[in-house]
């Protein structure tokens, strides 16, 4: 089962698994997505699930092996300025809805003693820069919640991972760099550094890479025998990562 398979990763995952032989699940968050993506593969099983409703309910029936936690928002801007019912937003869907939909997959899980829980983190889960603080603190969150359920679960047979994409051409960071413009302006506190977070907007979404190396990876976790706790894309990201710290 792969959640936020209307577009981007979780639509490429759910493509290619399906080419594999896999049975997927690909839920949307709207019945619009789900329709678009009936017709476009048919080969999957597709579902409106928002994970942030009564939708979640749903998911007692299903024997679900494999989850992939693909749903996501995002949302950027200086943390002095950023509306608080935009970062509740953001929780809502990375953190709150994420944990909802995973404790709802593991009932059956447990009860089997198998399982696999892929959750999408990304490079944000363990740094943070200028306006990019509130996507970041939902992915720090993940990174906890990750942790701690890999060593906890670990015991019943459920193995727990997380994924970490770079930036990757999906059309995901492009709309959250943009966000903040929506209501960022002139009577901001952070209002004087509005260039260098133009500029820092402009580096995010600049030559960013092809999403098919995250596909890629998520489906050599779905399939593999162990995994690693995280699992950086491109791999390379982790070296750079360490270099960075020990500066």
């Amino acid at each position: 089962m792969i959640t936020g398979a209307g577009s981007g990763f979780g639509k490429n995952a759910s493509i290619a698994l399906g080419a594999l032989g896999h049975h997927v699940i690909a839920t949307t968050e709207t019945e619009a997505q789900a329709e678009a993506l009936r017709a476009e593969a048919p080969q999957l099983t597709v579902e409106k699930l928002d994970i942030t409703t009564d939708d979640v309910a749903k998911v007692a029936a299903w024997d679900i092996d494999v989850l992939i936690n693909n749903a996501g928002a995002g949302q950027t801007g200086p943390m002095a300025d950023v509306p608080i019912d935009r970062v509740r937003h953001l929780f809502e869907v990375n953190v709150f809805g994420t944990l909802a939909v995973t404790q709802a997959v593991l009932k059956n899980m447990v009860a089997k003693g198998s399982g696999r829980i892929i959750i999408m983190s990304s490079i944000a889960g363990v740094m943070a820069g200028p306006t990019f603080g509130p996507y970041a603190m939902t992915k720090h969150a993940l990174e906890a919640m990750g942790k701690a359920m890999r060593v906890e679960l670990a015991p019943v047979g459920i193995d727990v991972t997380l994924i970490n994409p770079g930036p990757y051409q999906t059309g995901f960071n492009d709309r959250m760099a943009d966000s903040m413009w929506e209501w960022f302006g002139d009577a901001s506190l952070n209002a004087s550094a509005a260039p260098l977070f133009k500029m820092i907007g402009e580096m995010i979404t600049g030559g960013q890479m092809d999403p098919v190396e995250v596909t890629q990876r998520l489906v050599e976790l779905t399939e593999a025998e162990t995994t690693t706790e995280n699992n950086f894309v491109p791999p390379h990201i982790a070296a750079q990562l360490a270099s960075r710290v020990q500066g």
